[in-house]
């Protein structure tokens, strides 16, 4: 049974903001003795009056007898004046399992176990001002002597004109007591995305400049990696050098490295116009080189591709040509001057000098100068489907990293029960188990919550430390030697609060109950059990799918007709795919459904480069009966590319063709193709002819002519030489009359002409 706030005025139970409960440090109280004031005005999130914010809260660990600072900021969000201001700090019951801080976090209590003194907040607060406060405490006043996580609230009381003291505000979090020295430590391992959305279009050419502002200084990727460049270090191998206290693995996409050393390059296009994030892009790829130099690396696919979308419509092969561990994994973008696509020599064979590796490997190894591990993949919003693991295994994946709520039992891995946490576990493929590591959700979303604007910014961190601290209190009661593992693995598009996020890091070092250690460490750490596989229910719109699955069908039926290694000719065409099937599109459908209608096009246009020249008046003419059909053939690609030819009459009378097979056309040039042709009589014809791949896909435009032939047929021929032949028979037969009349003295036929002719009257 939870216990009211002792003299609230109004008898009601407080109800801390869900935010400002999972974040805080000591915080709460109690108005001294309000017997009847009026409902507080809205202003703060939590209806009081008064927001709270506290910055300061120390120590991060407290431990008999130490005292307990807490300082922060009063803002007036009413339109009442408030005076006689003083603020405390309560406690409430010990919680020593993981579950019942969830159930505390989900019903949060009045925190009114030990309530230490109110202490006086010089000033008064006027509508629209702040104050500033600082309490001191110790965790003796509070009675904090068992270790565990105490629920502690900030209890603001006030007085308006005219009235009596209440509460004006309250703020809520949690406070760990750990032993001096711990027997047993929890190993926190950080798994840090280095992505963003894709930036250029199909062709490879940028459609925006935001990424410009995500590196400039303050941008989302700015502080991304600056979290990591904070990070505390100690003494390396050398001693005038030094290592990062906290090994963080980061996970880096291939497809954002190329958009970065393009824009690094520079100068580069937008549109029309100039790219503005050349300095700054080269500025953090050096900073990048930096940090890959000193932490792990692991590479994503390429474009960090949806892969259970892509799967699910049957684009399996999309996400192996994504992926960096297979030589299969050829996605990648050649580009000219002006960062246009421009197709692979067909002949430069593998796109990756490293044996079993792919483009994506590559490109991290020659941005970065690191070499990347390749066998790990992270599924995007941590969740996958049966098929989708038997293709990440097929193309090289020997790990993948979900989250608890991906799998049936995923709880099993994070703590739930009072069992230790272990992040590792298995997943049965189609070639056998693949080792899962499981990242803990609700310490992924506390990172989350960790942004520059959150307002709450040392009390995220106080969040993310009760959680570890309730999983170390669960761990100590267990026997000893017993191991604990937790991944923390951030939303791929983490906007981060540089201090903040570095802070939760750096206290895996700075706190003796906890334990920084790399995400490879995990493989070898404690296994549990954690069911099956949880499908994904974030993914890609069906439509656009739809688009990628016909193009990809346009894709493959082309590949039949390259002469070469196709998979190298069109890795560009293969990386506007995957940029098209990136999973940073989850949530943008405007975004995907534009760049999937640009794919569209883009891959459209490939075909068209191939085409059939129309004759300059429309028509052809024949000088023979078997006189050649002449047809020209441009080829605009770079690449040779074999074709057939489909020819065909209306109704298919007088004028025939024959198949002249497949064809091959060099790469920039025109090719007359000689088609035997057929007349059977003259006249015009109307013939379509179009060019396709030799799987049958259309290429360019069909072209409709008439063909015209002045030679005779076969069936005026014969009868010419009929008419011909009858009139030799019926001269022979006349000669052969004259003859034997002679022979028999038979006189002559008299002419006609020697008959007698009547005299021509006149007229007159």
């Amino acid at each position: 049974m939870r216990r009211r706030a002792a003299g609230r005025a109004d008898g009601r139970p407080s109800t801390p903001a869900l935010l400002l409960v999972a974040g805080a440090a000591l915080l709460a109280g109690l108005p001294a003795a309000p017997a009847a004031a009026a409902p507080a005005p809205d202003g703060a999130p939590d209806g009081r009056p008064v927001q709270i914010t506290v910055d300061r809260l120390e120590p991060r660990t407290v431990v008999p007898g130490s005292p307990i600072e807490v300082s922060g900021t009063l803002v007036n969000d009413s339109t009442e004046t408030w005076s006689d201001l003083s603020v405390r700090v309560q406690r409430g019951d010990v919680l020593t399992t993981r579950d019942a801080l969830v159930g505390e976090l989900a019903d949060p209590s009045e925190a009114t176990t030990v309530t230490a003194p109110f202490l006086e907040v010089p000033g008064d607060l006027e509508p629209g001002r702040s104050l500033s406060f600082d309490y001191t405490t110790t965790a003796d006043v509070l009675q904090l002597t068992a270790d565990g996580v105490y629920p502690v609230l900030v209890n603001l009381n006030g007085t308006r004109e005219d009235g009596g003291p209440e509460r004006v505000g309250q703020l809520s979090t949690h406070v760990v007591v750990g032993p001096p020295l711990p027997t047993a430590r929890t190993s926190v391992a950080w798994l840090w995305p280095i992505t963003d959305r894709p930036h250029r279009d199909a062709t490879g050419r940028f459609a925006d400049d935001d990424l410009a502002g995500e590196v400039a200084d303050g941008g989302r990727l700015d502080r991304v990696v600056r979290v990591v460049e904070q990070l505390p270090t100690v003494p390396g191998a050398d001693p005038a050098e030094t290592d990062p206290a906290v090994p963080v693995t980061l996970a880096v996409d291939p497809a954002l490295l190329e958009e970065l050393s393009l824009m690094a390059a520079g100068p580069y296009t937008v549109g029309d116009d100039d790219g503005t994030g050349t300095a700054d892009a080269g500025e953090l790829l050096d900073r990048l080189r930096a940090v890959a130099g000193e932490h792990p690396v692991v590479a994503l696919p390429y474009a960090d591709v949806d892969a259970d979308a892509l799967v699910a419509t049957g684009q399996s092969a999309v996400v192996t040509r994504s992926l960096p561990g297979t030589a299969e994994g050829t996605a990648q973008q050649p580009a000219d001057d002006g960062g246009a696509l421009t197709p692979a020599d067909p002949t430069a064979g593998s796109t990756d000098g490293a044996a079993g590796t792919g483009a994506g490997a590559a490109i991290v190894r020659e941005v970065l100068g690191v070499a990347p591990r390749t066998d790990l993949a992270w599924a995007a919003g941590g969740a996958l489907s049966g098929p989708t693991l038997d293709t990440l295994q097929a193309g090289g994946v020997d790990i993948v990293v979900l989250s608890d709520e991906g799998l049936s039992d995923g709880e099993q891995a994070v703590g739930a029960g009072g069992a230790p946490a272990a992040a590792r576990s298995s997943q049965h493929a189609a070639s056998g188990d693949v080792t899962t590591l499981v990242a803990d959700s609700r310490l992924t979303g506390i990172v989350a919550e960790a942004t520059p604007d959150s307002g709450v910014g040392r009390l995220t961190e106080q969040r993310y430390l009760a959680e570890l601290g309730a999983l170390s209190r669960q761990l100590a009661a267990r026997e000893a030697g017993t191991q604990q593992t937790v991944l923390v693995a951030p939303p791929r598009a983490v906007d981060p609060d540089p201090a903040v996020v570095t802070a939760m890091m750096a206290d895996t070092v700075s706190q003796p109950w906890l334990a920084a250690v790399p995400v490879d460490a995990l493989t070898t750490g404690p296994e549990v059990a954690t069911g099956d596989l949880v499908a994904s229910t974030a993914v890609l719109p069906a439509e656009g799918m739809t688009e990628i699955a016909e193009t990809s069908r346009v894709r493959d039926d082309f590949a039949a007709a390259v002469v070469g290694d196709p998979d190298t000719v069109l890795a560009g065409y293969d990386a506007a795919i995957a940029r098209t099937g990136s999973a940073e599109w989850r949530g943008d459908d405007e975004g995907f459904a534009a760049a999937a209608a640009d794919l569209r096009d883009t891959v459209a246009h490939l075909r068209a480069q191939v085409t059939l020249l129309s004759p300059v008046d429309g028509t052809y003419s024949l000088a023979s009966s078997d006189a050649p059909l002449v047809l020209t053939v441009q080829n605009d690609l770079p690449f040779a590319v074999e074709v057939r030819l489909e020819l065909r009459t209306r109704g298919n009378v007088g004028l025939t063709t024959d198949d002249i097979g497949v064809t091959t056309l060099q790469p920039s040039s025109r090719t007359p193709l000689q088609v035997p042709a057929h007349v059977r009589q003259s006249g015009g014809f109307a013939v379509s002819a179009r060019l396709t791949t030799p799987g049958g896909g259309p290429l360019g435009e069909a072209v409709t002519m008439q063909v015209k032939s002045t030679a005779y047929g076969w069936i005026t021929l014969g009868i010419t030489f009929g008419a011909a032949a009858l009139l030799a028979l019926l001269f022979l037969r006349r000669a052969v009359r004259f003859v034997l009349k002679r022979r028999r003295g038979e006189p002559e036929d008299q002419s006609p002409l020697d008959a007698a002719v009547p005299p021509t009257r006149s007229p007159v």
